[in-house]
């Protein structure tokens, strides 16, 4: 702690070259010539900044119209193979339905062709019946 001390001390003993203080002279201090020079680099260092910010912006412009015209491009294919993709189906509906329906009617055909030769066999057996019948009553 006394080197510390010390030292404090010690820059009491060095000459000094002047008292510590701030400069309210404004020409010794230069405050207008530093303003003037601010001034104009911001005045032109604007420009070009301001150039350099539009070419960015027109870059990411740019690029957003790019994913745009793909994104659109994506959809339009989407949209095309999904009306394709409807359309296919409808095909399939439409082929099945008719496939169901001529078996439907194939079926009623059998069915009716069935009963049909059915209904003749029992014809034919109720006119043997009453013919048989009808030998008994006159013998």
């Amino acid at each position: 702690m006394k080197n510390v001390t010390d030292s404090f001390v010690s820059l009491g003993h060095w000459p000094s070259a002047g008292s510590f203080g701030f400069n309210t002279d404004i020409l010794a201090t230069n405050p207008i010539n530093l303003s003037v020079v601010l001034g104009v680099l911001i005045f032109f260092g604007k420009g070009v900044c301001a150039k350099e910010l539009r070419g960015g912006a027109i870059e990411q412009l740019e690029k957003a119209r790019s994913r745009l015209r793909k994104v659109e491009t994506e959809a339009e294919q989407f949209r095309v193979n999904g009306y394709s993709e409807i359309e296919r189906e409808k095909l399939n509906l439409i082929n099945s339905t008719y496939k169901t329906l001529e078996q439907l009617e194939n079926y009623k055909n059998e069915t009716i062709h069935y009963l049909n030769n059915e209904l003749h066999l029992r014809t034919i057996s109720a006119n043997i019946g009453m013919l048989g019948t009808m030998k008994e009553i006159t013998d």
